[in-house]
């Protein structure tokens, strides 16, 4: 035996590590209380950082040694001299890479660098910039990293066009940085913004180091670098069709600005002496100076949302003092003026109508999609044509099935719609985990269809039926519908939204699954209500029908509503004005 190496046990193993752990903590623990005794004493001196940054160094995620240290810092700057000051920092930062050496996604680690970036007398921005390519070729998703960028970018004014040529180094050497992908968004409306005729060339304004804001991030690529990033990103998910980060990107190349924020629609009603006015979002019209105007005078009328949850709605409703324009014999004039944009809209409600609209059309307004050139609409015809070769080697590839959909809606959303429908049941079968996100975008999508099949018809009438509808959309552009169907649906709810349709007079909605009637709020011209085989099954979900002055017919029938006890005599109590009551 002898000239063996004696092995020590687990059991000794073990307890040789815990008491080097324990004799570590108490270390760690004696110097934190030293560091908190010292900070609540208001001592700001050089033991401190040396003590705050041992501590640090094991854990950069303590952020009120972060907090301390800042403290410390600033104290120096009041005693040092700016060269002395510009060496603490260059420390410090040296110090922070030995930080994010431990943990390259510490949240405290990248703060503390950005404040002592902005605080350093001579800040050498092209080292930061290296240190994140460095960070970034080591993980090129670290969002604490390209945040941190997106900062040194703004204060080192890095020209945009540089930038994109960055993101095109990331793209080519990984189609899978997602990141990448994002910036680019960011970028190329700043670089290649839309011009506001679509058949003007190119237009690159003068290079900016401001990065985009939300504003800006709302407008659309031109359309001879929108057709260059077509070809890059199908590149992209050709060579590799699993990889979701050139799919996300593509979703955003097909998608369209937000509409001009405007007055969309203006109703007004002689019986009611109401004005419904209808926005392409939703305002704050009791903030954004909306002004009523009746045959050239001002009115001093109270503004109110369509439902009490709404401080922001797109639809907003005012009453008239009684009197003001019930006369049936006499014409009225009113405009309405949102003195913020500025813009109004007129609309006259002449003699003998009871009610009268001023509004633009969805099918003018291409409320859904962009409107598409000539060369636009080829080259996105042939991205269809790919992506369906594509599919046909990848059946079951998600991306490229929702793809396919989108590019449906881009180019045809009614002539595609049968073949929508198909996609969106495969996709159900083929991603089942999100089978609940495709059935509300194909609701939103099929909505969409049945508002530009009513605007083409121009009817009154919203009838969607059987369509398996899990949610309800753009219920802002049904304002003026008196009869809406929505039988035979997977609806579960009518939202608060439901209000905006401030001309309804009939509701279908049997054979559904809802429970909640929230939406069905005050609507003042609603009579009738069919909601046969639903899962109503309490008075309390009526409650909002109470609302509703000129109810006269509710269809209860196959409700657990009807199973309470007295409940015609309580529903005649609840809901006075009905006088045809099915249970």
């Amino acid at each position: 035996m002898h000239g063996r190496v004696k092995v020590k046990s687990t059991a000794q193993q073990e307890e040789e590590k815990r008491k080097e752990r324990e004799k570590k903590l108490k270390i760690y623990v004696a110097a934190r209380d030293a560091c908190f005794s010292k900070r609540k004493e208001g001592i700001f001196d050089d033991e401190a950082l040396q003590i705050s940054q041992q501590l640090l160094s094991s854990n950069p995620d303590f952020a009120t040694l972060w907090n301390y240290r800042r403290e410390i810092l600033m104290h120096l700057e009041t005693v040092k001299e700016e060269d002395e000051v510009q060496k603490i920092y260059v420390a410090e930062l040296s110090f922070l890479e030995s930080c994010l050496k431990v943990n390259p996604k510490s949240y405290g680690s990248w703060h503390h660098r950005w404040w002592v970036s902005t605080r350093l007398p001579k800040p050498d921005w092209a080292r930061e910039l290296n240190l994140c390519d460095r960070c970034l070729s080591l993980d090129d998703r670290n969002f604490h990293c390209w945040d941190y960028r997106r900062m040194v970018v703004k204060m080192s004014g890095v020209p945009v066009d540089q930038e994109l040529a960055f993101t095109d180094r990331l793209i080519g050497s990984n189609f899978s940085n997602y990141s990448s992908w994002h910036y680019r968004s960011t970028l190329l409306p700043l670089l290649h913004p839309e011009s506001p005729e679509p058949t003007s060339p190119c237009h690159k304004p003068p290079q900016s180091s401001t990065p985009p804001s939300p504003q800006i991030l709302s407008h659309r690529v031109c359309e001879e670098q929108l057709l260059k990033e077509y070809e890059l990103v199908q590149n992209a998910f050709f060579t590799d069709p699993n990889d979701q980060s050139a799919w996300f990107y593509y979703r955003w190349l097909l998608g369209r600005a937000e509409r001009e924020e405007m007055i969309s629609c203006v109703y007004v009603c002689r019986d009611e002496e109401r004005v419904a006015v209808a926005f392409s979002g939703p305002v704050n019209a009791q903030a954004c100076g909306l002004l009523l105007v009746l045959d050239g005078l001002p009115q001093r009328v109270e503004w109110r949302s369509v439902h009490p949850r709404f401080k922001h709605s797109p639809v907003w409703i005012c009453d008239f003092p009684p009197g003001t324009i019930s006369d049936i014999p006499n014409e009225h004039n009113l405009t309405v003026h949102w003195t913020e944009k500025p813009t109004h809209r007129d609309c006259a409600l002449y003699t003998g109508r009871s009610e009268s609209w001023c509004r633009d059309s969805a099918t003018d307004q291409e409320l859904f999609r962009s409107e598409l050139s000539v060369e636009k609409t080829s080259v996105l015809q042939s991205e269809l044509q790919s992506c369906n070769q594509l599919q046909e080697l990848e059946p079951l590839n998600k991306w490229c099935l929702l793809t396919i959909i989108l590019l449906m809606r881009a180019l045809d959303p009614l002539g595609y719609e049968k073949e929508t429908l198909a996609h969106f049941q495969t996709l159900k079968e083929v991603d089942s985990m999100r089978s609940a996100y495709y059935s509300d975008l194909c609701s939103k999508f099929m909505i969409e269809n049945t508002i530009l099949k009513m605007e083409y018809a121009e009817v009154r009438v919203f009838s969607i039926s059987d369509k398996n509808l899990t949610t309800l959309c753009h219920l802002d552009q049904l304002l003026l519908v008196t009869h809406i169907n929505l039988s035979s649906n997977q609806l579960q709810r009518l939202p608060p939204q439901f209000a905006m349709l401030q001309c309804l007079e009939v509701l279908e909605a049997d054979n559904n699954s809802i429970e909640n009637l929230e939406g069905v709020y005050h609507l003042p011209k609603l009579e009738e209500v069919i909601l046969k085989n639903n899962k109503i099954s309490s008075l309390s979900d009526l409650q909002p029908l109470a609302s509703c002055p000129k109810l006269k017919r509710l269809d209860l029938r196959g409700n657990p509503v009807t199973q309470t006890a007295d409940v015609e005599s309580k529903l005649a109590e609840l809901l006075p004005s009905v006088t045809d009551l099915l249970l």
